[in-house]
């Protein structure tokens, strides 16, 4: 990776000598083919390592096909408001393309020069008519104030304050709703007392350290979002990022070589926000988890584990996936092998870190490759999106690019060393939070496994559910479960009535509001823990409550959960005085299958909204107690 001190983004392909040729034939044929069409093939361009002025180029196609595109284009779409004291005329662009990239459709708002605090603070402004569901917090140290040291420690405190008083005003000041993304401040690449400037409070690397520290604090106390521009500075060459004599002549941040990798590193954060982080990692075998073929040197001929470099390079690559599985990534194999012998390290060779048991769906065989991680994904129930596929083979990699180009596939070299830092670096698995139930999500793919054997052995499918011994636990929002929450709102695509979105800063405002009734629901049985696997929002009306949101992990469709969820909000509603229950269905390119959940709650059909939209009641006075195949347990707050 030592690219990216030249402002490569080596994870990606290296830039075809015709991109110039290929993004003028997409711009000639947009108004023919459309806005969406137009953007999948300008997105698939994207996913090379390209330049500034390549990216410039590819938004000024992504910028006028934009307001076209549809919900069939499967982006999801971000109002994007960027405040900053710096000059952003060559960011911006470079965050809408890369955004692309990552299935991302950004449109952004950027304040005159200087303007940004006036803004924040004047309701009436652009920035708030704006209405941004996002909000990044880009400032400088020059901004910030912070530019001298100072001998004395009270007076690097002190410029510390100050620092942190224009921070907090631009968070607290921004537009209601919307997410805030804290931007870290690299620390200075020049020494003032060389050694001791990180121990003396007054000396300018301590008091940007104590500033971005304190941002930190800040992100737990207002539901913002860290992008931690000094870890990217310090990835990048800290005598590199900043360059003197641009920000004198121009105030421009960072050097303009390094805006790509600026570029794609806040589209993985906006990625994760909008929850389209993928959920897999699958892993060739041959000399990609170990050197050699296992099926012409058998066990004891592959290299794996301490002695040479070769196998401890591939030990690294293991380990790091079983850092990938503690956060509750999903690990899977797909290789061209006779399975037998494709399992044999796994359960024969003394220095793999990888077991069988941490892999969640194993694939060997000789069919093609694309055809398999397909069937991945189905037996995982995840998008095709959702999976990140590592080989070491360019033609296997290129073959999956053509096939299947929702996959993410990350360019590697022939050095297996690299392999880790190609799948950290390109933030497949970029998230916003962690959650007690993310160290669980692996070991719930596992046991969804031990269940679909169950119910083939058992056969009759009200049996199974008996033989589950189910237990279900609902209650509000609360703070521990409010990133979860998000998460789950941000990811759920299949069961989701509405697909509305809300973030981790919305789900914290709808805790206390009282006109808003909220479920959280969990989900245990005698297989393990499903961790929360529903979120039910209802809005309170005298007499009507309306259902905003209502999605469910599929991981568990067709227990009962929902008719659980329904008999608390109908007891909820009843108490406060409703006569009946509104839902909604707002159909989505993924959400199909939850087109009939309300008739099949018993609701009635009474009207059409939107594009292809159905709108349902239920009298409350219809409602009878289910009879359910679990346990159910209702807190008013999540047990400790």
């Amino acid at each position: 990776m030592s690219d990216l001190s030249l402002g490569k983004l080596p994870w990606l392909r290296p830039v075809p000598s015709d991109f110039r040729a290929r993004l003028k034939a997409i711009r000639a044929s947009a108004s023919e083919v459309g806005a969406d069409a137009t953007l999948a093939d300008l997105a698939a361009l994207l996913l090379y390592d390209l330049d500034i002025d390549k990216l410039t180029a590819a938004d000024r196609v992504l910028t006028a096909a934009a307001p076209q595109a549809t919900a069939a284009s499967g982006l999801s779409r971000v109002r994007m408001a960027l405040l900053s004291q710096a000059t952003t005329d060559y960011i911006a662009p470079a965050i809408r393309a890369s955004a692309l990239r990552h299935g991302v459709l950004v449109d952004t708002y950027v304040p005159p020069y200087g303007q940004a605090m006036a803004e924040v603070m004047d309701p009436s402004s652009d920035l708030h008519a704006f209405a941004a569901d996002i909000v990044l917090v880009a400032e400088t140290a020059q901004s910030l104030g912070l530019t001298q040291s100072f001998i004395a420690p009270d007076d690097g405190r002190a410029a510390v304050d100050r620092a942190m008083a224009t921070v907090r005003a631009l968070v607290e000041g921004a537009p209601r709703g919307a997410t805030v993304i804290l931007q870290t401040i690299p620390l200075p690449a020049d020494p003032w007392a060389g050694q001791m400037d990180r121990r003396a409070p007054g000396a300018l690397a301590a008091q940007v350290a104590a500033v971005n520290a304190a941002m930190a604090d800040l992100c737990d106390t207002h539901a913002a979002v860290l992008f931690d521009a000094d870890a990217l500075a310090a990835l990048a060459g800290r005598s590199g990022w900043f360059d003197a004599a641009l920000w004198q002549r121009a105030k421009q941040p960072f050097a303009l070589e390094f805006v790509p990798l600026y570029g794609d590193k806040l589209a993985q954060v906006l990625r994760a926000i909008r929850g389209r982080s993928a959920k897999c990692l699958v892993l060739d075998l041959d000399n990609t988890c170990w050197g050699g073929i296992i099926g012409d040197d058998g066990v004891e001929g592959i290299a794996i584990g301490q002695g040479s470099a070769t196998g401890e390079a591939y030990l690294a690559l293991q380990q790091y996936a079983l850092s990938l599985k503690a956060r509750g990534v999903v690990l899977a194999v797909c290789s061209k092998n006779e399975e037998a012998a494709a399992k044999l390290p796994f359960e024969k060779h003394p220095d793999m870190a990888l077991r069988l048991d941490d892999i969640a769906v194993f694939v060997a065989n000789w069919t093609d490759k694309a055809s398999n991680l397909a069937h991945i994904a189905k037996v995982l129930n995840i998008g095709i999106d959702a999976l990140v596929f590592l080989d070491d083979n360019p033609a296997e990699r290129e073959r999956v690019r053509q096939m299947l180009p929702q996959v993410n596939v990350p360019e590697v070299s022939a050095d297996p060393a690299g392999y880790p830092a190609a799948i950290a670096q390109g933030g497949y698995f970029e998230t916003v939070g962690l959650s007690a139930d993310d160290a669980q999500r692996a070991e719930q793919y596992r046991a969804n496994a031990q269940r679909a054997v169950a119910m083939e052995t058992i056969g009759d499918y009200d049996s199974y559910l008996a033989s589950l011994d189910m237990v279900c636990t609902l209650a509000p929002f609360d703070r521990t479960g409010r990133t979860r929450i998000a998460q789950l709102i941000n990811k759920s695509n299949q069961f989701n009535l509405t697909t509305r979105r809300y973030t981790e800063a919305d789900v914290a405002a709808m805790e206390t509001d009282p006109d808003i009734f909220t479920l959280q629901v969990r989900l245990t049985d005698k297989f393990g823990d499903n961790g929360m696997i529903s979120v039910v929002i209802f809005r309170k009306g005298p007499e009507e409550w309306v259902c905003d949101t209502w999605l469910m992990s599929c991981r568990v469709l067709k227990r009962r959960v929902e008719e659980a969820a329904l008999a608390v909000v109908a007891e909820a509603a009843r108490a406060a005085g409703a006569k009946r229950l509104v839902g909604d269905y707002l159909p989505s390119p993924k959400n199909a299958m939850v087109s009939e959940h309300f008739a099949k709650l018993g609701f009635t059909e009474v009207g059409s909204i939107g594009e292809g939209g159905t709108r349902w009641a239920l009298e409350l006075s219809d409602i009878d107690a289910p009879d359910l195949p679990m346990s159910v347990t209702v807190h008013d707050t999540v047990p400790a």
